[in-house]
């Protein structure tokens, strides 16, 4: 039973991420895991404790009872659910999320160097897409 439940979390979670377009790391980021411990529970292989799978059901926007196995995943009736503003496709591609989670962990001195870069770039007009 464990095992069934834990593949029905991780086969809506699945679901519900890429229907939002999200990287698995997108979703990680947005639950509070790692994104190792996220694969997990997609693979059906980690059940997540109840105060993650409360924090799946918001970031994902998915019923819980989607997550459970009791109801199929459909588009919600006007009224059903309070909208979810954070469970919404992302508007940077996938490489702009990976690039801005490295800088979030990145020291001081490294982003005064990615600055610095990014201005030279641009100065040598090589570092837009504008155009």
């Amino acid at each position: 039973m464990e095992k069934e439940l834990a593949q029905s979390i991780g086969q809506a979670a699945r679901q519900a991420r890429k229907s939002l377009e999200l990287t698995q790391e997108d979703a990680a980021e947005r639950i509070g895991v790692s994104a190792e411990f996220y694969a997990r529970i997609e693979r059906g292989h980690a059940l997540p404790s109840v105060p993650t799978f409360a924090r799946i059901v918001a970031a994902l926007g998915v019923s819980a009872d989607t997550l459970l196995g009791l109801r199929p995943e459909r588009p919600e009736r006007r009224g059903d659910v309070v909208p979810n503003w954070t469970a919404s496709p992302p508007t940077d591609s996938p490489e702009v999320r990976r690039l801005v989670r490295r800088l979030r962990r990145a020291s001081p001195a490294t982003l005064r160097l990615v600055t610095l870069l990014v201005k030279e770039l641009e100065r040598l007009g090589g570092g837009t897409n504008d155009e």
